[in-house]
């Protein structure tokens, strides 16, 4: 018996299943036993339905997972339950059923209920569904692990080499971390079908919806933003700071609106912004740079994490973030911000996919 979070699911799939069907006026379980067998397979619940003057049974399979890969395989599963008798109907439970999830059940004819109270049903004269209501059980561990610093080092190096197979080894090499979180992402992102896995290794194969869910969990101030003014304009400001972080052999790199401007000509910008690794005092002192709370036409981040400097390049000798890395720096300003990122993926991210 599976269990989440401390209690047992199935205890709660049951009582979200009773209560789906107890919408229908008209139907009336009869029975319903757990851990069917159906030739060599074992399904959770049995549940026997009386509708007027005949019976539907329904076989219905529990996960501690609603994402699309978990859902693919209880479809799966399920199906076989219905060709080994057709008149079974087959549901698939979890906590949270994604949208995609539910689109692949209802491709195939099986219905779903998850804890949230989202639900399709369709059998006979019986038609339930509800739809839109949240994901109460978001697993914030689950988000932590895939977007933590050493895990977005690997999400960087798929984004920005989407169309390269990586084998775990190759990965862990490229990206500066372990073979197990190489593995630990891996599971997260095959549980989405965010990936392709084949025998050569696996792939990108959804790059969007892994850049839209890492920029909702992401905020440029992950990192230690300083605000400065000097009386030197934007364009001046970035070819005199990478002079002299060239100079002293310091690590930097242009992000936000400085980097977009790169890549993304018609974005409109009076601040400027870089990553600087360290050693930033002896730069601000020889920029004549004053730190101020407000008014400032430089912000300088001292980055969460070294895997913000994967993929930088040089553009008119300045170097410059990765067009991925700027969009996540970006769309955490509201407004204009947003707009730019946007321009940004469509200009520079989304034709390397």
């Amino acid at each position: 018996m599976v269990k989440t979070k401390g209690f047992e699911i199935e205890k709660k799939a049951e009582i979200a299943l009773r209560k789906c069907l107890e919408r229908v006026p008209f139907l009336k379980i009869e029975s319903l036993q757990k851990e069917f067998s159906v030739d060599d397979f074992c399904a959770d619940f049995l549940v026997t339905l009386v509708l007027f003057d005949s019976k539907q049974n329904l076989v219905v399979e529990v996960k501690n997972n609603g994402q699309p890969r978990v859902a693919r395989e209880a479809v799966n599963t399920l199906l076989r339950y219905k060709n080994a008798d057709p008149d079974f109907y087959g549901v698939f439970m979890a906590p949270y059923i994604s949208l995609q999830a539910a689109e692949i059940c209802s491709k195939d004819g099986i219905g779903y209920i998850d804890l949230a109270g989202n639900c399709r049903l369709s059998f006979g004269r019986v038609y339930i569904e509800q739809a839109g209501n949240p994901n109460p059980f978001r697993e914030k561990r689950d988000l932590r692990s895939l977007y933590s610093p050493k895990a977005a080092r690997i999400l960087r190096v798929l984004l920005i080499n989407p169309k390269r197979v990586w084998k775990t080894q190759g990965m862990a090499k490229e990206a500066e971390v372990s073979l197990g979180q190489v593995a630990n992402v891996k599971k997260f992102l095959e549980d989405r079908e965010w990936i392709l896995v084949t025998a050569e290794g696996f792939s990108l194969r959804e790059p969007e919806k892994l850049l839209k869910e890492w920029s909702e969990n992401y905020t440029f101030k992950k990192n230690q933003p300083r605000n400065f003014y000097s009386l030197k304009n934007s364009v001046e400001l970035e070819e005199y700071l990478a002079r002299v972080c060239n100079e002293r052999g310091i690590k930097y790199a242009l992000t936000g609106f400085s980097g977009a401007v790169r890549f993304a000509p018609a974005v409109r910008y009076q601040r400027a912004m870089a990553y600087v690794s360290d050693n930033f005092e002896d730069v601000a002192s020889v920029l004549n740079l004053k730190e101020v709370p407000s008014g400032a036409n430089l912000t300088v981040l001292t980055p969460y994490d070294e895997g913000v400097f994967y993929g930088t390049r040089l553009v008119g000798g300045i170097r410059v973030a990765s067009p991925v890395q700027i969009y996540l720096d970006l769309v955490s300003f509201r407004g204009r911000g947003e707009e730019a990122a946007h321009v940004l993926l469509e200009e520079a991210i989304k034709p390397t996919w």
